[in-house]
């Protein structure tokens, strides 16, 4: 297993890794559909806790995957039959999201989660074999803390469900994120920046398309029962929420940015708040579709809520993390966190709530390239996408 070039040209990513993706997003909507019913039934805590901790594994994995694949994808068999395992664990994961919700028996969903992670460590080991010196060390760190960390998932899967159970997830979460900052203390993993830029950006699209399918069949659904006509401006909403949540984060060439290391990790580990909120919008559209025709016990203002939170966390947390790295003024730099405030204003505006939050997300695209266009040549300016 010889490490990959990291300024290898024309790299981008594999038909496996695209299949890949394609699976998480099973758990991913399994996820989205449980916070649906959570929020819905008026236990909104208890659902974004569990979202949470399921979101995590998720996204953890895939994470994890996506880093290695990016340094040490031979595309052989034994590549290939790994990360198919790793595939399966993840269809595990999700097969038990239900009952983490409904029984918050999280068995199933350690089963599978151990399964990914343990697959993923041979794939360390075996390119142990193949380095030599501080990389070799790397990888054997790699090895090592990954299958410590899941002897603690174990252990947590046996635990009842007591308030120390939520406390003991978040230290194994927080070990589960040390492993990587202490396996390339000395000699990181030779990753591929415009190929991890492409990665996340193809997470993004399918949780952002996850959103835009969860919130079809719950407009059908709702048209189904009652043909109510508030249900257009709220699809109309939706829709222009994602146009723009595609538009702020696609804008950026961030491959260039991801060039130093240490901006890396906090990059990719900030992700998580990316692509957790992408995916709840959608559930958040579902909430606030059944709450219009009566099929959810939460107010109108609780169901905004379930829109606008999640929408302005994902613009602000793209700005933080993405966005605002390639905006050189600071006209161009308050757009986005100035829209994030004013999303969550449009909570409080009833049944036009989501419609207006999509204007408001629409109209900042538009600020920003009008503030572009401004500032840069005309040459330049029409390259911008």
């Amino acid at each position: 297993m010889v490490r990959r070039d990291p300024a290898e040209v024309h790299r981008v990513a594999t038909p496996l890794e695209l299949l890949f993706d394609l699976c998480f997003v099973v758990a991913v909507a399994q996820a989205g559909a449980r916070l649906v019913h959570a929020v819905a039934a008026g236990h909104a805590g208890q659902g974004v806790a569990g979202y949470a901790m399921i979101f995590f594994a998720v996204w953890w994995a895939w994470m994890n995957f996506t880093w290695f694949a990016s340094a040490y994808d031979t595309d052989d068999v034994p590549y290939r039959l790994t990360t198919l395992v790793q595939i399966a664990g993840v269809l595990i994961l999700a097969a038990g999201v239900p009952r983490a919700f409904d029984r918050t028996d999280y068995s199933i969903v350690v089963v599978g989660y151990v399964v990914m992670r343990l697959a993923l460590t041979t794939q360390w080991v075996r390119a142990a074999r193949s380095e030599r010196g501080d990389a070799r060390i790397t990888a054997l760190r790699y090895a090592v803390g990954v299958v410590v960390v899941q002897i603690g998932w174990v252990a947590f899967g046996f635990l009842p469900h007591t308030d120390v159970k939520v406390w003991v997830f978040v230290v194994l979460a927080a070990a589960e994120l040390a492993v990587p900052v202490v396996a390339e203390r000395h000699r990181p993993t030779p990753w591929h920046p415009h190929h991890i830029a492409e990665r996340y950006g193809l997470f993004t699209l399918i949780v952002l398309g996850e959103t835009v399918a969860a919130a079809t069949v719950a407009v059908q659904r709702a048209l189904d029962r009652s043909g109510s006509t508030q249900l257009l401006p709220m699809a109309a909403g939706g829709l222009l929420i994602v146009f723009a949540a595609y538009w702020i984060y696609f804008v950026v060439p961030i491959h260039e940015h991801l060039r130093t290391g240490r901006r890396a990790f906090l990059w990719g580990y900030g992700h998580y708040l990316v692509f957790s909120t992408a995916a709840a919008i959608g559930a958040g559209l579902e909430v606030a579709i059944e709450q219009v025709v009566g099929q959810a016990h939460v107010g109108a203002t609780s169901a905004a809520a379930s829109v606008t939170v999640p929408t302005a966390g994902f613009v602000f947390f793209t700005w933080l993390l993405h966005a605002r790295h390639v905006k050189p003024s600071l006209r161009q730099q308050a757009v986005l966190p100035l829209t994030a405030v004013a999303i969550l204003a449009c909570t409080f505006a009833g049944s036009w709530a989501v419609l207006l939050a999509g204007f408001v997300a629409a109209l900042s695209v538009a600020v920003s390239l009008i503030q572009h266009h401004r500032i840069t040549p005309a040459s330049d300016a029409a390259a911008i996408p």
